[in-house]
């Protein structure tokens, strides 16, 4: 889904930043996932997967997905196989969001996939994508940024605020994160 030409709508002054439709379907989004998901056990996990792709979500097999987690739309979500989404996880995924293979987002991490324009006086909103390779890990409480990749098996500690793109097999933490040392897997 595209943003709205600020130049027509204004946002900054009340307008909105997507259509009418976008708008009634992240309406009819919330109600459901509140309803039908929000609230319901741990365990349930194929249910909300259900859920998710009924409203467009990609979700691979053994997905797990908490029932306090928010997703912004899930037609903008994609998440591989056993991919954990931990409790009040945050997808602002206003722009795609991908998230590969046995991936862990940890309790409340933030994935945001749009900014605006700071250049333009009517603050524009720009989609950027984020894409979380397999085998990572965004530990407690993280941040990820707009436009990041963040490479296979790479982890951003809790708290870490990611911007910039991360090295397969690598750890990063801090705000802004940085490279702390090389992430060694033992065999399985």
């Amino acid at each position: 889904m595209t943003p709205l030409d600020a130049s027509k709508t204004r946002p900054l002054e009340g307008g909105a930043s997507f259509s009418l439709g976008n708008r009634l379907l992240r309406v009819v989004w919330m109600a459901t996932w509140l309803v039908f998901a929000r609230f319901t056990p741990p365990p349930l996990h194929r249910w909300r997967r259900l859920v998710l792709r009924a409203f467009g979500a990609k979700i691979g097999a053994r997905a797990r997905v908490h029932g306090s987690a928010s997703v912004w739309l899930p037609v903008n979500l994609e998440l591989g196989d056993n991919v954990l989404i931990g409790p009040g996880v945050r997808l602002y995924n206003q722009g795609q969001i991908s998230i590969g293979t046995a991936s862990v987002i940890s309790q409340r991490a933030h994935i945001c996939a749009s900014t605006h324009d700071l250049h333009d006086p009517l603050f524009q909103l720009v989609c950027r994508p984020v894409v979380i390779g397999e085998h990572c890990w965004v530990a407690a409480e993280a941040f990820v940024g707009p436009g990041v990749t963040m490479g296979d098996r790479s982890v951003l500690g809790a708290r870490g605020a990611l911007f910039k793109d991360t090295e397969p097999d690598a750890v990063y933490s801090g705000n802004p994160a940085a490279f702390v040392k090389q992430r060694k897997l033992r065999e399985a």
